[in-house]
């Protein structure tokens, strides 16, 4: 039997990814603004930035696990309104006011947000920032449409354990990978043992793992005493199975097979016409540094940035999205963010 200790873990280390791009979402008030893919169902978006008629940068931005279309991502307006940023936020498949997918894949994100682009007009060329679990429709951009991207970020993205290249000695031993292994395992062969056991009344409120310094850097659980934590992920929430099967068919998608590993990609833009970078906290708890700069070694036309006082919530930290969007945008980079030496 699994023990309770593993599924608080679980939960736990989710809870992080989760709380990468959260925020309570605004009361609802008029219906959602929708399109309808080609498969019928709908997805539902919203917008923020300057018009974009008026724009000059037009960005999605992919949303992580637990979240939504209302993810926070605290750029300055002083910066949006002098670089012309439009950005169009949307909930992916299954979460918010979008309709699920039963035949979600890595893929399928790609040519959600292709649809998504094409019906509101984006152009031929368009950005893409994803956060934490929002990295691998990210990933899957670079692979499938990258003729379609002016340019990408990859902010704390997560890592799959079963990516082939991964070398044995950093991820051996990782407390990470087996949780995920184990989670995976469960969620895809025997979902209902996992939902009626983390239902269970007498497993742990996840409140416990606030701001434990197990699962969070110093400057994390600085960032969590003025930010709320896990509400997706608590026992009422999960009772409602589409709440928990959302999750689940991310989790099975992201750590997954994807048919091909983002390691041995070879570089989609040989005339340097677009830009790709990683955004990483040296302190990060959820995803190593280490795997980060292995893949950024590997892909060398990626531009790696390591936050050094960081954990995982850098989206959070006063003026960080303004880093982000200029060098992505204009290529502007600082001594700030290389990488720390041993």
């Amino acid at each position: 039997m699994v023990s309770k200790t593993a599924v608080v873990s679980l939960i736990g280390l989710l809870g992080m990814v989760y709380q990468a791009t959260q925020l309570p979402p605004p009361p609802k008030s008029d219906p959602p603004a929708r399109i309808r893919l080609s498969d019928g169902r709908y997805l539902a978006y919203r917008e923020k930035g300057v018009s974009k008629n008026e724009s000059n940068y037009r960005i999605v931005l992919v949303h992580g696990f637990g979240s939504s279309k209302e993810m926070n991502f605290p750029a300055s307006q002083e910066l949006i309104e002098s670089l012309g940023i439009y950005f169009v936020l949307y909930d992916r498949a299954g979460y918010g006011e979008s309709d699920p997918n039963p035949r979600r894949t890595v893929k399928s994100e790609a040519f959600d947000i292709v649809e998504l682009a094409d019906q509101l007009q984006l152009g031929s060329k368009f950005y893409v920032i994803g956060v934490s679990i929002g990295s691998y429709p990210t990933w899957s951009c670079l692979k499938y449409i990258p003729h379609r991207l002016a340019g990408v970020a990859l902010i704390v993205p997560t890592i799959n354990y079963e990516w082939p290249s991964l070398p044995q000695s950093l991820i051996r031993t990782d407390y990470r990978r087996r949780l995920i292994q184990w989670s995976l395992w469960i969620a895809k062969h025997i979902p209902g043992l996992l939902y009626w056991w983390i239902t269970q009344k007498d497993v742990p409120s996840t409140s416990v793992l606030e701001r434990n310094p197990v699962y969070f850097s110093d400057r994390d659980i600085e960032v969590l005493k003025t930010t709320k934590g896990f509400p997706m992920l608590t026992q009422d929430k999960l009772q409602d199975r589409s709440v928990f099967y959302a999750l689940r068919g991310d989790v099975v998608a992201a750590f997954g097979d994807w048919g091909f590993d983002p390691v041995r990609l070879s570089n989609p833009f040989p005339h340097n016409e677009s830009s790709v970078h990683i955004w990483q906290g040296y302190e990060d708890k959820v995803v190593p540094f280490q795997l980060q700069r292995f893949i950024s070694r590997k892909l060398s036309w990626i531009k790696y940035h390591e936050v050094r006082d960081g954990g995982h919530l850098i989206l959070h930290y006063n003026g960080m999205c303004d880093y982000f969007l200029r060098a992505l945008l204009v290529g502007e980079e600082s001594i700030l963010f290389r990488p720390k030496t041993a």
